[in-house]
């Protein structure tokens, strides 16, 4: 046995030595506490905020459930667990959870990659797939109306929508099911899409791959043509043999076939292949844990910043193997971020994390939900793309509007360019255009724009979405007896935020609104659809009295409120500067883990947390920007490596 061995095996008795250590300080110190203080809400199928931590039991268990945990110990740091008027650990008791976690899921765990796993295209990555291959979009034919909303592309609508999987996107779809039905879909995609491929409508498209169809379709173009498809649809060079006995199916054809034919056969059956259909089957694998190749580099970060396949540039690159260098990473991310192709980052990643697709249930008037929209995904866009700063997330002085929203916006709105309706339309939507915010009143960042405002009606519900959408502090469902705020009775004057106050009494459902409430009160001074009520606008005089600022219901308006951490605001202005400050660092670590999580499609692991903790390091000490964010992640170990199960 050489040195280096016997300094593995030694390492490895020393981490399995340390996990019995810690396993059995769990059974002995840990679960005590948690009996005396937490089991009697935390256990069974009716466990509180959906935490049973009776359950945890095996090492394994406790480690796969390290948010819980987590969550644990901010809980008991902030004092808000056990809620008040139920017993109360000691300080020392404190201390012996925290210093666990501490141990336990921070200061022994090591960064590794993530387990391969084969995963089928998304119904989204799957459509620009076909459309790059292809050369133009499957799309249905349709006669589109102006205000009414309509699914162009063939793909996502015939394909079933993919549900978000652990990790909360739709491109981690390591559960999804390949049924008959969706087999049958694919086949009938593909048919319909070669078929077009050959049309003459679309000469175009196989010109590009063949030259010049004059006279016709050869046999020498059906060899062009199968070298360069083939390659390019599996994403990466294939072995000569194999695509060699493609090409040979096709020039060894009965005489009673046409070529064509042939040829749309053999395109079918790599179409169809398990290796076109799921991510990183064909890279070179060995057991243990391995740098993944140059060409499944290459398809990790064209899928993530573009969800497309790989194109010319990267696969010349990883050809050379030269793509897993440092600096031509980072230049292929800048190159990446500067094409049209990145809008995908907002289309998809932005409007997922940010559930933008919640805003076509706020309005029926399709022209300005599509801008309330498109105002969430330009400005996304822009942050991503422009080298903005994390934090402009927050505030910015750049908003995009149009002349459906542009009343939101002061004297900000004279920066649009003239607009002229068409005739006999009534509302059309319009694209947005990019404005300098220096006279709008409310305004900046993503928490203030209307349809942000309108999908999240009422206190509750946009608090609760700052709280888990900005700064990622996931809640448990509300108890199902829950209830209204009930109107005032006979004889009272209580404002909606007092009778509100009276409803949330409860000490369990108090422990989630103290976070909840100040976030959503902060933005009382924004109605249903968005509009702001400046408090010179809404003072008005009533038999020579001033009367304080009233909302739409009549209520006075309360914006001021106090976070957990006791930081008193006065307003939304208030509020944000809190947010930028203090709050920073939880809105920077949340951010870094949804890019993560999107970027490796799959869940974050324990093992992804050292490295999670160094880029959100990284990042706050150099005011880090959502390019320097990307290609951190591009860089980091979880993408740049798997581990390969050995059996």
């Amino acid at each position: 046995m050489n040195t280096l061995h016997c300094v593995l095996v030694f390492s490895a008795l020393i981490a399995g030595v340390s996990q019995c250590v810690l396993a059995d300080e769990f059974e002995v110190e840990i679960q005590p506490v948690l009996a005396k203080y937490c089991i009697d809400c935390h256990s069974g199928v009716d466990a509180q905020g959906e935490v049973d931590l009776a359950a945890y039991q095996a090492d394994d268990q406790i480690e796969a459930s390290f948010r819980v945990w987590e969550s644990v110990a901010e809980r008991l740091t902030d004092r808000d667990m056990p809620p008040e008027g139920e017993s109360q650990p000691t300080d020392i008791e404190r201390s012996r959870i925290l210093d666990w976690y501490q141990r336990r899921f921070v200061d022994s765990v090591e960064a590794r990659p993530g387990t391969f796993r084969p995963r089928r295209l998304s119904a989204t990555e799957y459509r620009n797939t076909l459309r790059s291959l292809f050369g133009f979009d499957l799309e249905v034919s349709i006669i589109e109306a102006e205000q009414t909303q309509v699914q162009k592309s063939l793909v996502l609508k015939l394909l079933p929508d993919d549900p978000p999987g652990r990790s909360g996107f739709r491109n981690d779809t390591h559960g999804n099911p390949l049924t008959t039905v969706i087999w049958d879909q694919y086949s009938l995609l593909v048919d319909h899409g070669l078929s077009e491929f050959f049309a003459p409508q679309n000469r175009f498209a196989l010109e590009a791959y063949v030259g010049p169809l004059e006279p016709g379709f050869t046999e020498q173009q059906a060899e062009r043509l199968l070298r360069s498809f083939v390659p390019r649809a599996l994403r990466r060079p294939v072995p000569p043999i194999e695509l060699n006995a493609i090409i040979r199916r096709v020039l060894d054809r009965d005489e009673s076939e046409e070529l064509v034919d042939v040829v749309k056969a053999e395109l079918k059956a790599v179409l169809m292949s398990p290796t076109f259909l799921y991510r990183g089957l064909r890279m070179v694998r060995v057991p243990g844990q391995q740098p993944v190749d140059d060409f499944e580099l290459a398809e990790r970060l064209s899928y993530f910043l573009w969800g497309d396949l790989p194109d010319a540039v990267l696969v010349k690159l990883a050809e050379q193997n030269a793509l897993s260098e440092y600096e031509v990473l980072v230049a292929q991310v800048d190159r990446m971020l500067a094409s049209p192709k990145s809008r995908h980052l907002a289309e998809d990643f932005a409007y997922q994390w940010l559930t933008i697709g919640e805003i076509e249930h706020s309005t029926d008037n399709y022209p300005l939900r599509q801008t309330w929209e498109a105002q969430v995904v330009d400005f996304m866009h822009y942050l991503f793309t422009e080298d903005r700063p994390l934090m402009e997330l927050i505030d910015s002085k750049v908003s995009f509007i149009n002349p459906l929203i542009a009343k939101h916006y002061g004297r900000d709105r004279q920066q649009l360019t003239d607009y002229r309706k068409a005739k006999g339309i009534e509302v059309e939507f319009v694209g947005l255009q990019k404005i300098k915010l220096e006279h709008s009143l409310g305004r900046g960042g993503i928490l203030t724009m209307p349809g942000i405002l309108a999908m999240n009606q009422g206190p509750v519900l946009r608090g609760t979405w700052i709280l888990e959408r900005i700064l990622g502090d996931e809640l448990p469902d509300p108890p199902m007896d829950v209830g209204s705020v009930p109107p005032n009775r006979d004889g009272e004057e209580l404002t909606f935020r007092q009778r509100f106050e009276v409803h949330r009494n409860n000490p369990t459902c108090a422990s989630c609104h103290d976070k909840i409430d100040p976030l959503g009160f902060a933005l009382q001074r924004y109605d249903q659809t968005g509009t702001y009520l400046a408090p010179s606008q809404s003072v008005v005089t009533k038999k020579n009295k001033v009367v304080k600022p009233v909302s739409d219901s009549g209520d006075r308006i309360d914006t001021s409120g106090r976070l957990p951490s006791g930081e008193p605001f006065e307003d939304m202005e208030g509020l944000k500067r809190i947010l930028a400050s203090s709050e920073r660092r939880a809105i920077l670590h949340n951010i870094v883990e949804r890019t993560m999580a999107y970027a490796l499609c799959r869940a974050l692991e324990i093992h992804d947390k050292p490295v999670v903790d160094q880029i959100v390091s990284d990042l706050d000490r150099s005011n880090g920007s959502y390019r320097d964010l990307f290609q951190a992640i591009v860089l980091s170990l979880p993408f740049r490596e798997t581990i390969n199960p050995t059996n």
